[in-house]
């Protein structure tokens, strides 16, 4: 199995609900994209997230079902959205389970 790690962070004008209908879309991934194992995604509450206001976990199959995640059309319509909201910086974290 393979964990995906990404934490968000928008411009000061994206607002809650952007980002609340962000983390819906990238949950709704689950059911659209096959090798997803589990999708996590929220709104971030810590005082020490250094400006990034989304978390996401995807829990993958293996190797092979991340690389496919990311050009997948469904995928990408998430990450249109991110951008269209104001996304402007992400860190991603992948590894084995």
């Amino acid at each position: 199995m393979v964990e995906h790690i990404v934490i968000f962070k928008f411009n000061e004008t994206t607002s809650v609900e952007q980002q609340t209908e962000a983390i819906q879309k990238l949950k709704n991934l689950k059911h659209e994209i096959s090798g997803i194992i589990d999708i996590q995604a929220g709104l971030n509450f810590s005082d020490r997230s250094q400006g990034f206001q989304v978390g996401l976990t995807v829990r993958f199959e293996d190797k092979q079902s991340l690389e496919a995640y990311g050009p997948h059309e469904k995928h990408q319509e998430a990450v249109s959205y991110l951008k269209e909201i104001g996304l402007s910086d992400i860190v991603v974290v992948d590894f084995e389970l």
